[in-house]
């Protein structure tokens, strides 16, 4: 199944690091619940999170920002 999402879009995210593995838990339009494998130290789980959505959007990790939110469980990220 092909995905199709906006560009240029920004999603409120909550994540939960030290997660089993990374996984989609809750997705509501423009919100994400995600489960993060790696532990929230010295931006961990902030890089994991950009690797795991470039993977789930099929694009650049360079084209996701954390813009609000990077020492928070509760983001906003922005794709373009």
């Amino acid at each position: 199944m092909k995905r199709l999402y906006h560009l240029h879009m920004k999603y409120t995210i909550k994540i939960q690091p030290n997660a089993n593995e990374n996984k989609i838990v809750e997705e509501k339009d423009d919100f994400l619940k995600i489960k993060i494998h790696a532990i929230p130290e010295h931006g961990k789980a902030n890089d994991e999170l950009i690797k795991f959505l470039s993977k789930h959007f099929k694009i650049p990790k360079s084209n996701i920002g954390i813009i609000k939110g990077k020492t928070s469980k509760n983001k906003i990220v922005e794709i373009i």
